[in-house]
């Protein structure tokens, strides 16, 4: 009778956590999957995937240097020689758009992977701690939105002179407030949940519940909303390539290269061919992005 008991108590033992195995998938790998099986999320992934695998194998899949300037062949239209064609300098417009990605894709994520950093710190921290923090971090805030963002960053890239770096700068001086706004009200809505308050009642630095317990689950939101913007960084550096306080030439960045044949209605492929490239990049950032956003969106989650 006892061995029976035992028997039976281990069998409860054993089969209790294969009994288990129905658990509810974390709402992460969810969205995953979710993400995964989005086609027009998946399209936008092989775009970006196709254009870094571009621009990583640049040196093996031109023929001609970005800079390579041959004048006898100036303004040649597409052709088995040149596939798009050589622009007023006789530079191969192929490799100047290969090597183009080399730039424009980096500095349009590094726009907003900055932005997303500067943001969430200043947005969480105005939030956790209110009172005058709140106060300084959020009217800033408030100032940068006050203008338009193309404006602003057209503003302070001209002061700063025209460069790559100020134009990055100028970027996410005026993108970062609008990841710290969203940071903050997510980090007002857990402020007083129970695990935050377990955590400061028991000794945790504000450091430790900041990058431990409230930004980790609040900032969801934040990666949605940047794999929305990455596109739109990329367009603005762009324009302020085109505009002449971004990128200088001779440097193969997109904008700059539309910005040298805007005038040459003629020779169409100088500008045909870089904004067919952003135009490309932009769709894969944006069907990626609203991928993202439908899969991590907890209305549009699986019950």
């Amino acid at each position: 009778m006892v061995e029976s008991k035992i028997d039976t108590q281990v069998d409860l033992q054993i089969d209790l956590p294969s009994s288990s195995l129905a658990y509810t998938e974390a709402p992460i790998r969810r969205s995953i999957r979710r993400l995964a099986r989005n086609r027009m999320a998946m399209v936008g992934l092989s775009i970006i995937v196709a254009w870094i695998i571009a621009a990583l194998l640049a040196p093996v899949i031109t023929e001609y240097g970005p800079l390579t300037q041959k004048i006898t062949n100036r303004l040649d239209p597409p052709s088995s020689e040149h596939y798009f064609g050589t622009d007023e300098l006789g530079r191969d417009v192929f490799s100047r758009v290969v090597y183009g990605a080399r730039i424009s894709i980096p500095i349009g994520l590094l726009v907003i992977g900055f932005s997303f950093i500067v943001g969430s710190v200043l947005g969480a921290i105005a939030g956790y701690f209110g009172g005058v923090a709140d106060l300084l971090i959020m009217r800033v805030a408030d100032i940068t939105l006050a203008f338009p963002t193309i404006v602003l960053a057209l503003a302070i890239a001209a002061i700063l002179g025209p460069d790559l770096k100020n134009a990055l700068i100028a970027m996410i001086v005026v993108w970062w407030p609008e990841y710290a706004r969203l940071m903050r009200g997510q980090v007002l809505s857990v402020r007083n949940q129970e695990y935050v308050i377990a955590a400061e009642v028991i000794g945790a630095r504000w450091g430790r519940i900041l990058f431990r317990h409230i930004i980790p689950n609040t900032v969801t939101p934040l990666i949605v909303k940047a794999s929305l913007d990455a596109g739109t960084a990329i367009l603005t550096v762009a324009a302020l390539s085109f505009i002449g306080v971004g990128a200088v030439p001779p440097t193969p960045e997109w904008g700059a290269m539309i910005s040298s044949g805007r005038y040459k209605f003629t020779y169409w492929w100088i500008t045909a061919f870089p904004g067919l490239a952003m135009l490309t990049v932009v769709m894969g950032l944006n069907f990626l992005g609203d991928g993202v956003r439908d899969a991590f969106d907890p209305r549009m989650r699986e019950i």
